[in-house]
């Protein structure tokens, strides 16, 4: 990420960042007098969700702050992967939680119990889908302007917000109006397995992330398409990219003509790396130059991509 893109970026980011951390401090605070005059395990259940809210949007403030450093001297690749340790340690908080939720609505099914003020949790709920419409309205406005995965991935996690609340309204009418026995308790359950399904897709994009895996199929084609119509280059091999945060990495091999001079080699270089740069200003791309018909076919990966589609369509 350049210079000029990181001063437009990170304080839009710091901006959305705030604002879910603040939505997530407020909707804490009135879910947590509902649940308690209520006693709702479904309202409980969206208590602890918003606390993990709160957790998730203060791990999103921290990543997107961290994201604004430079690299430095230990760290010549960056932070970016502290945002997938701390998704990890999210992950031990949610489901602890679920299991917690899950076995207080076992215990509300063995022994049941009648809710109080349904009309203060439908309230709360109401107030919370409009507050969350609100914030993903602008997270959406933020992520059109700078890209940013951080925010693109608190505005996916708000998103299932709205379905809870609506669970959680949907579980006190049922119970409490309409008198439907048991309603509060399973939806409490309900809520408990979309927290805990919530947690194993979090701890598999922070492994992903932490193993360094590959761009997805299509991205990688669109990177090196990009690549490959510059002028002067005869192949292009052993393309390999990473994430970590909301930084992204690629490196590939590119072949060039042997009778070229260092100068006009390098040319070429600043010419592939600034075509890059524009089309995917995100992307910190190393590029190694090597001669026409120079393979080191000594590394089993670099033979399955010496000739990519990508790359022979152009020719």
């Amino acid at each position: 990420m350049t210079q000029d893109e990181r001063r437009r970026v990170i304080p839009m980011a710091m901006r959305a960042a705030l604002a879910s951390v603040a939505m997530a401090c407020s909707l804490l605070l009135i879910k947590g007098y509902a649940a308690l005059h209520t006693g709702s395990v479904a309202m409980l259940g969206s208590l602890a969700d918003t606390g993990l809210d709160l957790l998730a949007s203060l791990v999103t403030l921290y990543g997107v702050k961290l994201a604004a450093e430079p690299a430095d001297q230990d760290h010549r690749f960056g932070h970016g992967k502290a945002e997938a340790l701390a998704a990890l340690f999210q992950v031990v908080l949610i489901t602890a939680s679920a299991i917690g939720i899950a076995w207080r609505a076992v215990e509300r099914l063995s022994a049941p119990a009648v809710n109080d003020d349904a009309a203060l949790g439908i309230g709360v709920s109401v107030a919370a889908i409009l507050a969350t419409f609100a914030l993903l309205a602008y997270q959406r406005h933020v992520i059109r302007r700078t890209g940013s995965v951080a925010i693109l991935a608190d505005n996916v996690h708000y998103q299932s917000d709205v379905l809870l609340n609506v669970a959680v309204i949907a579980a006190l009418v049922l119970e409490q109006y309409l008198g439907v026995a048991g309603a509060d308790p399973i939806f409490g359950i309900a809520i408990a397995g979309w927290l805990a399904f919530g947690a194993f897709s979090a701890s598999s994009q922070a492994i992903d992330m932490l193993m360094d895996k590959e761009w997805p199929e299509d991205q990688r084609a669109a990177f090196m398409e990009v690549a490959a119509r510059q002028p002067g280059i005869r192949g292009i091999h052993d393309f390999r990219t990473r994430r970590a945060g909301s930084h992204e990495f690629a490196q590939f091999h590119m072949e060039v003509d042997p009778e070229l001079s260092v100068r006009d080699a390098h040319h070429i270089v600043e010419q592939v790396e600034g075509a890059l740069r524009g089309a995917f200003p995100r992307v910190e791309t190393l590029i190694h130059l090597d001669p026409e018909g120079h393979v080191d076919t000594d590394n089993p990966l670099v033979e399955a991509d010496v000739t990519p589609h990508w790359f022979s369509k152009r020719v």
